[in-house]
């Protein structure tokens, strides 16, 4: 079944700072900011919503399509999908502009500053759903408010079940429009954070939220996931992880998983205990398209997690 990913692909330029950033800011003196760190640590790696839930779900079995916008610097980003068997049919380039990218720099006491350039992102309107042909599934996760509001209303038109991610666009939103996307949605995926924020918007309740959809999935990182389904809260637990590196993409992952098991048409809490088990695969490898596993080990970990066979 083709999952269609409507979201945002990315480079992540991630540094550290072998220093604290409160060492060289000076209280009084922050009118007049103008400070530079060395760091000697740089990584780049492959990210964006649309591509890290989609190299979960590939990993899976499972076969997604991205649609984004990127721009003229994309050809790395189109090589790695192919290297994972993954088409580039619906990545629209824009000419003139950079792919988004996000440079975020890490202290030693994981504070972190970001800038984050939308780029080609903005213009994530020129993609049409039905544009993409053969689709059954599929999830609206965070790009431009505008993209984010017309993918729901196609997805919803051409009458495919997605889910509605809004992540980190939430603060785009004004309450009616959440809203109306969740009238719109099947599902909805956020963390704790996001879920209250969704709630000072609309002025409403968790489990009024939760009337809109037919599942509304709160996730809350180590203490496990919420489902709030038919009037009830569902408990996923979240799965102890071999080590923990690097958090970067583990919602991603989760959504993933999540989405992998809506595909085979399981339970929805089935489908969120997966989620919750490759969002631990992933937090023990650093960057969000770097961890791998096999389908046996994927099986015996579910089993040991959850009691129950895959």
């Amino acid at each position: 079944m083709s999952v269609l990913i409507c979201g945002s692909v990315a480079y992540d330029t991630i540094m550290v700072f072998h220093d604290r950033f409160k060492n060289h800011l000076l209280p009084e003196q922050l009118h007049i900011l103008n400070i530079s760190f060395l760091v000697p640590d740089m990584r780049r790696d492959f990210g964006g919503c649309a591509g890290n839930i989609a190299y979960t779900l590939k990993l899976l079995g499972g076969e997604p399509l991205i649609m984004a916008t990127v721009g003229q610097d994309a050809g790395p980003y189109r090589e790695r999908l192919a290297r994972f068997g993954i088409p580039d049919t619906h990545l629209r380039e824009i000419p003139n502009t950079f792919t988004a990218q996000c440079f975020i720099t890490t202290d030693l006491d994981d504070n972190q500053i970001t800038a984050f350039h939308p780029g080609a992102m903005s213009f994530s309107t020129h993609n049409k759903v039905a544009d993409a042909a053969g689709v059954k599934l599929g999830i609206v996760g965070p790009d431009s408010r505008d993209g984010m509001v017309e993918h729901a209303r196609e997805m919803h038109a051409a009458g495919i079940p997605f889910v509605f991610d809004p992540g980190q666009g939430l603060p785009l939103f004004d309450g009616p429009t959440l809203l109306q996307c969740l009238e719109w949605a099947t599902w909805c995926t956020v963390n704790d954070y996001e879920a209250q924020l969704i709630a000072d918007k609309t002025e409403l309740e968790l489990e009024q939220i939760a009337a809109y959809v037919e599942a509304l999935i709160v996730t809350r990182g180590s203490t496990g996931s919420d489902v709030y389904t038919s009037g009830r809260v569902l408990r996923v637990p979240a799965v102890k992880p071999a080590q923990i590196v690097d958090p970067t993409g583990c919602g991603d992952a989760y959504r993933g998983g999540l989405l992998y098991g809506l595909s085979q048409g399981w339970p929805i809490e089935k489908a969120c205990r997966l989620g919750s088990l490759m969002g631990a695969i992933k937090i023990a490898v650093r960057g969000p398209q770097n961890h791998t596993l096999k389908p046996t080990e994927l099986a015996a970990a579910y089993t040991a997690a959850f009691g129950e066979s895959l």
